[in-house]
Formats: C-alpha cells, structure tokens, sequence
C-alpha cells in the first residue's frame, strides 16, 4: 500500500507568506496512480470527503467539546460556507488554480489553511501534497492545537491514503 510520508511545504503556494510565525505548518504527500486524475477539486474530494469512521468520531468528539467556548461546528462551518461558494468536506473552498486548491476558516481561536497541491515526485511520478498552515490568536487557539495536532497529523496521511485507495477501485 502507498504510504502519505511527510515532505516540506510547498514553496509555491500561496499560502507561502502565512508560513512566517505559524503555529502549525506541515506538509504530506502520497504518489498517486497512473490514471488518477490532474483535477484537484476531484483530488480534494476524494481525500476531504467520506473520511473513515474514526475521523468522523474524532471530528464530532472536538465539535461537542468545543461548542462550550464558542468555537464553530464542522457542520457550522460547512453550512455557512455553503451559503458563501464551494465546499469540500465541511471545508470553505477559499482559491482554486489550475495548480493549487486552498481550503481553509476563520474562528475566534485560530485560522487554518489546507493547500492542495499536484507535483512530479522524485520518480517522475505524480504525487498529491496536502500543507496546512494554522495561526493561533488566543491561549484557546494554541491549547486546542497542542491537543489536536497529534490527531491532525494522523488524519492528512490517513486522508491522503485513504483518497489513493478509492482511485484504485
């Protein structure tokens, strides 16, 4: 099975001025198939959409601790983003290129920024890189981010994995 390995963050994105004093920044990327596809919105679903069981558990296990101190649902976030454009996931769909799809919100505890990205890999392969930026704006924002990101990290690769196993079907 194709494994999501860490990789630095693209230096190409452009999320790249937000890189300077973030309080999370990381990149993972997975070789994709042969015959997937170069349309990163179909790319971006298939790794953000119909995440597995324990995701979804996880996701709404911190919307019901997080309700308390204000902080917005998934579902809120989705619904209100749908009323605005495009969402992928719950997930505001924030720019899309032809090279490069962000996803990302706001909250009162911190901003988050997903860029998605296609790139020729080291054996001239594809490769789909997932980078999150995040910046904190409160003691609430860096105590949730310090207990979420050892779940984050494993959610992208579990993502990404996840993604290149439904291209294979």
């Amino acid at each position: 099975m194709t494994k999501a390995h860490a990789v630095p963050m693209p230096s190409n994105s452009v999320l790249a001025p937000l890189y300077a004093g973030a309080d999370l920044l990381d990149a993972f990327a997975i070789r994709l198939p042969a015959h997937a596809s170069d349309d990163l919105e179909v790319l971006a679903r298939a790794a953000l959409e119909r995440q597995a069981w324990w995701i979804r558990a996880l996701t709404r296990a911190r919307d019901v601790v997080m309700a308390p101190v204000g902080v917005k649902s998934s579902r809120a976030v989705g619904l209100a983003a749908a009323a605005r454009g495009p969402v992928i996931g719950f997930f505001p769909v924030l720019s899309k290129s032809a090279t490069e799809l962000v996803v990302g919100e706001d909250d009162r505890h911190l901003d988050f920024r997903v860029t998605l990205q296609v790139r020729t890999d080291a054996a001239n392969g594809r490769e789909l890189v997932a980078g999150t930026v995040v910046h904190c704006h409160n003691r609430l924002g860096r105590i949730y981010l310090a207990t979420i990101s050892p779940f984050h990290r494993l959610i992208v690769q579990a993502s990404l994995e996840r993604a290149v196993r439904t291209m294979k079907i």
